[in-house]
């Protein structure tokens, strides 16, 4: 623990010296600095897809760079300190697990979620889907939504029935389709949001799901490129029947 103390302590001491002597640094505002922590969270995310500690390790350092940053800034307009937003979220923690720190008794992962969302009912806000930021990417979005709906109760009751509105929504875009109409759109989300429904009840993170397909995708087609310039072709002047024989070399690769 102490070692953890001294490590958190020097990230502190050099975020002081850094505001208080780094031309970068000293310009920097709580606004500036949001595009590069989006990004610096992305990069946290992209190790933990490849399962590369030593990146994981490094990202989760620049992610807690920027909070420490955030905290400095609002030190300086005596807003809040770092000490008060660990505080805040050790007061939150305590107060949402009564079974750990109280005498509530919950034994499952859905006992303790739906006692979670009773217990920020409680505290003042008026929906349990008001936790879901806004301007989260639309399908992480729907993810939310519908863990937070399960968190009070709401929700299929198994994944047979979730298969089942898979394929009526499915059915649904196909009519809308055939006929041109103008709610194509709207039933293609209604796909997509059942489909993210039943990935949560195979057990299937669906953003995690389809980022691993892109990655997929892109190393196969850029093996594509760089095999047929090997052979002295030209990608866009190959058949389709042409690239299809690189790409299922690039699957069994």
């Amino acid at each position: 623990m102490q070692n953890k103390l001294k490590a958190f302590e020097r990230l502190l001491i050099i975020m002081d010296e850094l505001r208080a002597q780094c031309p970068w640094d000293k310009k920097q505002t709580i606004q500036t600095l949001r595009h590069l922590t989006i990004e610096e969270t992305y990069e946290l995310a992209d190790a933990i897809l490849e399962e590369d500690m030593d990146d994981i390790k490094e990202e989760i350092g620049d992610v807690m760079l920027h909070m420490v940053f955030y905290s400095k800034i609002a030190s300086e307009t005596n807003d809040f300190d770092i000490a008060d937003a660990l505080n805040s979220v050790c007061d939150k923690l305590v107060e949402r697990h009564p079974h750990i720190y109280g005498d509530t008794i919950a034994e499952t992962e859905e006992e303790v979620k739906r006692n979670w969302e009773k217990i920020k009912l409680k505290s003042g806000k008026k929906s349990v889907l008001e936790g879901v930021p806004k301007s989260l990417p639309a399908l992480v979005k729907a993810s939310r939504i519908q863990e937070k709906a399960r968190g009070i109760g709401f929700d299929w009751d198994n994944k047979d029935q979730v298969w089942e509105k898979v394929i009526e929504e499915i059915d649904e875009l196909k009519v809308e389709i055939d006929s041109n109409s103008d709610k194509i759109e709207d039933e293609f989300g209604d796909v997509l949001f059942s489909l993210i429904n039943y990935a949560r009840f195979i057990g299937v993170n669906p953003e995690s799901a389809l980022e691993r397909t892109n990655k997929k995708f892109i190393k196969r087609f850029q093996y594509i490129e760089v095999e047929s310039k090997k052979d002295g072709k030209e990608l866009s002047e190959m058949t389709l029947d042409e690239m299809d024989e690189y790409w299922e070399k690039a699957k069994k690769l």
